[in-house]
């Protein structure tokens, strides 16, 4: 059982908790029990798996499934698991993936998310999670938004991370015209808007545009969008949180499409 903290392992485990160590390493955290069984049921290829002997004796099929997909296991003490983890209360795994395993295509057809410079992993996970449950075909987001495999972003997700195609742009009003010319049509969120959101088609293929929590969409995407939608607020209240705009509009998609059948 590994109890040091000067590990080899235990130490390169650590660095992952900071951005600039999964890119350098190439790889990320997955932590948590509902983690590891979502990255297991998608035959997602781990590198390393430690637990604590209480979770391994909780879990034996979950740990024998696991060991087959990883390329090293340990058991680790409570203390190794509490700093290899970034959570404060982890319960009692820990695993490594490589980030190149994740070979997704998100297309140009469906209801699909395309995210400008968003911040916060909690929203970004969360977006994810609503776009897998509202039937999205997937989620778009720019070089410069918070890292789609940042730990927060994958708890966030609530393992749909592993189900919903999802990719990175470094030219993100790219992918928006590409999305024109394959016949998609692009809203954006406005508050200086005339239409509300659920006066759009939104039987046609749509790409939905959101911008960041605090600035919101750049101009020049936003003049590019082939409709402009606001969502209603009431007086004194300047806007919604991003994951609540993008769950409004997805779910309203998924109504229209749904009474269309």
């Amino acid at each position: 059982m590994l109890t040091s903290l000067q590990n080899s392992l235990v130490k390169q485990i650590r660095k992952l908790h900071s951005t600039k160590e999964r890119q350098k390493q190439q790889l990320f955290l997955l932590e948590g029990t509902h983690l590891l069984e979502e990255a297991c049921a998608v035959n997602y290829p781990l590198v390393a798996v430690c637990c604590t002997p209480d979770w391994q004796a909780a879990h034996p099929s979950l740990w024998e499934e696991a060991l087959s997909r990883c390329d090293r296991a340990e058991i680790v003490s409570e203390e190794v698991l509490d700093a290899i983890a970034t959570t404060i209360q982890p319960d009692g795994v820990v695993a490594t993936a490589k980030r190149d395993a994740r070979q997704t295509q998100v297309p140009f057809n469906g209801i699909v998310l395309a995210l400008e410079t968003v911040q916060d992993p909690g929203n970004l996970g969360t977006m994810i999670r609503t776009a897998a449950a509202a039937g999205a075909s997937g989620l778009w987001v720019s070089e410069d938004s918070v890292d789609l495999d940042n730990p927060k972003v994958l708890r966030a997700s609530a393992g749909q991370w592993f189900r919903l195609a999802t990719a990175v742009t470094e030219d993100l009003k790219s992918i928006v015209e590409q999305s024109q010319q394959a016949g998609m049509q692009v809203v954006a969120t406005m508050p200086s808007a005339t239409l509300t959101y659920w006066e759009v088609d939104w039987q046609k293929p749509s790409l939905i545009l959101l911008g960041n929590e605090g600035a919101g969409l750049s101009a020049d995407l936003a003049a590019i969008a082939d409709n402009q939608v606001k969502i209603p607020l009431s007086p004194g209240v300047e806007s919604l949180n991003v994951a609540i705009a993008a769950a409004l509009m997805l779910y309203e998609a998924q109504r229209q499409m749904t009474a269309k059948q």
